[in-house]
C-alpha cells in the first residue's frame, strides 16, 4: 500500500511524534509498505512563538496539492494540526478524499499552561479538525476516553512502541555521580513539570537530558542538577542504563515514549498516577505511581531492573504499526483530481 504521512512535526524537533512517525515509517516499510512523508522540509518556514524549534510551514497549499496528486497515495494520513495538516484537510474535503488522523499530544493542556487558553477553546478547534476524519488514532485508552467525552466519535487506538535493540540493559557508568541518580528526559518546557522532580528533596544526584524553553531558568535556579542536553538515541539509551530510576513529572503527555525506553534499559519509573503512566505502567510493577513524587521515586528504588526491562518487552513497534496500517481507509484509485491546476 502507498501510504502519504503528512506532519508539521520533523526534524530538527526532538520529541515523541517525531519518534512516533519515524519508527512507524521504517516498520511499515519492512512490512511491505510505500510510504512518502510530507514535512516542513521541503516549505519554507518560520519559528512558532516560544517554540523556535517549531517551524511552520508557510503557504504550503500548491506544493502540497502537488505532491499528493503526483505520488497518489493509496491512503491518507494526516498527523498534526498544524499549517500543513489544515492544508492537507482542506484539500481532501474538498476532493471527498477519506483519510485519518492522529491525536499525538494534550495540545490544549499545553496551551493552556503556557497562555491560559480555556481547554474548551482548543478542544473546539481540535474536534473541528477532527470530526472529517474517518478515524482518529489516539495512543491510549484513557487518551480515548477523555476524547470521546469532549465530542469525539471517531476515536481508534494506536498504541507505541519501543526499539528493544537500542533500548537494553548495559553496564553503564555515564553519570558519574553520587547514588542514587534520578533521571529525567524529554523537553524542558512548563507543560512538562520538570521543575516539580528538581525541587525533591532526594538522596543521590539528579539528571536532565533534553532542551527548551524553560532550561535556562531552571539551570539558574537548581545549579546543583547536572544538565546533557539533547543526546542521541545510542548514547540515551546509555544515561538510562546509567540512572537508578526514571522519573516522569509529566501531568499531560498522553503516552510518553521516554517511560518505555527507560523501562528497556532496565531503569524503574516514578511517576504521578495521571494519563501516560497508568497506561504505560499499569498494575505491572515496573513502576511507583504517586501523588508525592518524592514517594515515588524512593519506592521505585525498590524496583528490580530485570522486571522494568521485560514489562518494556510486552510493547513493540512492529505491532504499533500494523495496527496503524489496519486503521487507514484507502482511497479510490481514479479519487485524484488530476485535471486540476497546481494552483488550484
Amino acid at each position: 500500500m502507498k501510504i502519504m504521512i503528512v506532519t508539521d512535526a520533523w526534524e530538527p524537533q526532538v520529541n515523541g511524534v517525531v519518534r512516533t512517525l519515524k519508527n512507524t515509517t521504517r516498520e511499515l516499510s519492512a512490512l511491505g509498505h510505500q510510504i512518502e512523508l510530507l514535512t516542513p522540509l521541503e516549505f519554507k518556514t518560520i519559528p512558532c512563538p516560544t517554540y523556535p524549534e517549531i517551524r511552520l510551514s508557510l503557504l504550503p497549499k500548491r506544493h502540497l496539492h502537488r505532491r499528493i496528486n503526483e505520488f497518489a497515495p493509496d491512503a491518507l494520513h494526516i498527523a498534526t494540526e498544524g499549517p500543513l495538516g489544515l492544508a492537507a484537510r482542506k484539500y481532501a474535503i474538498r476532493h471527498k478524499l477519506p483519510f485519518t488522523t492522529a491525536y499525538h499530544t494534550r495540545f490544549p493542556e499545553y496551551v493552556q499552561a503556557r497562555f491560559g487558553i480555556p481547554l474548551v477553546w482548543t478542544y473546539r478547534f481540535l474536534h473541528w479538525f477532527h470530526k472529517a476524519s474517518l478515524a482518529v488514532m489516539a495512543p491510549t485508552p484513557v487518551v480515548k476516553t477523555d476524547l470521546e467525552q469532549y465530542g469525539f466519535t471517531n476515536v481508534v487506538l494506536w498504541t507505541r512502541g519501543v526499539d528493544l535493540d537500542i533500548f537494553h540493559q548495559m553496564d553503564s557508568k555515564v553519570l558519574n555521580t553520587a547514588r542514587p541518580i534520578f533521571l529525567y528526559v524529554g523537553r524542558v518546557a512548563v507543560e512538562k513539570n520538570v521543575e516539580a522532580f528538581l525541587k525533591l528533596d532526594l538522596p543521590g544526584s539528579k539528571w536532565v537530558a533534553g532542551e527548551g524553553p524553560a532550561l535556562g531558568e531552571l539551570k539558574s535556579r537548581y545549579p546543583e542538577v547536572n544538565y546533557l542536553g539533547v543526546l542521541s538515541q545510542p548514547e540515551l539509551a546509555k544515561v538510562y542504563a546509567a540512572a537508578d530510576v526514571f522519573v516522569f513529572p509529566s501531568r499531560t503527555d498522553t503516552f510518553g515514549l521516554v517511560l518505555l525506553e527507560a523501562l528497556a534499559c532496565g531503569t524503574p519509573v516514578a511517576a504521578y498516577p495521571v494519563t501516560g503512566p497508568i497506561d504505560v505502567l499499569g498494575d505491572g510493577g515496573a513502576g511507583a505511581m504517586d501523588e508525592d513524587l518524592r514517594e515515588a521515586c524512593l519506592e521505585a528504588l525498590k524496583i528490580d531492573r530485570n522486571h522494568a526491562r521485560a514489562w518494556a518487552e510486552r510493547f513493540s513497534w512492529k505491532a504499533a504499526s500494523e495496527q496503524f496500517a489496519a486503521h487507514l481507509k484507502p482511497l479510490s484509485r481514479n479519487a485524484y483530481p488530476r485535471e486540476e491546476s497546481a494552483a488550484a
